[in-house]
């Protein structure tokens, strides 16, 4: 088998989502029995201190028998974190004025909880 039948087996189908620094690739691949199996792999981009940079990557490998569960967990996590955050994004990351919320909880003499909502800035030093 030549290197390019090689190199057409392995990459059988694939995507890309770009997400700001993060890139995903999502590759459908084939074992050496010819069946497929699914990689994804999440490559970071960082800079270092000359301006050159460099990527991270990581991968991680979903076979056939793992696609159920692994669509059903992903389905259920994604869920989650919709209904109890929403959809928006809320990140130190993406909004520098972003305001951080805390809850304190106060327990007085005779045993009552009273719990409030207090807000933090976050300051960025390298600003200033």
């Amino acid at each position: 088998m030549s290197n390019n039948d090689m190199m057409e087996k392995e990459e059988i189908f694939s995507k890309v989502l770009r997400a700001g620094r993060r890139t995903y690739f999502f590759d459908v691949r084939s074992t050496k029995a010819d069946d497929y199996y699914l990689t994804i792999t999440e490559s970071k981009k960082f800079t270092n201190d000359d301006g050159s940079f460099h990527y991270k990557k990581h991968k991680i490998y979903i076979y056939k028998e793992d696609f159920a569960e692994f669509k059903e967990i992903l389905a259920e996590m994604t869920e989650f974190i919709i209904n109890e955050r929403g959809d928006e994004v809320i990140s130190e990351r993406h909004q520098k004025d972003f305001k951080k919320e805390f809850d304190t909880v106060n327990v007085s003499e005779n045993g009552d909880i009273h719990q409030t909502t207090e807000s933090f800035t976050d300051i960025d030093f390298d600003d200033i």
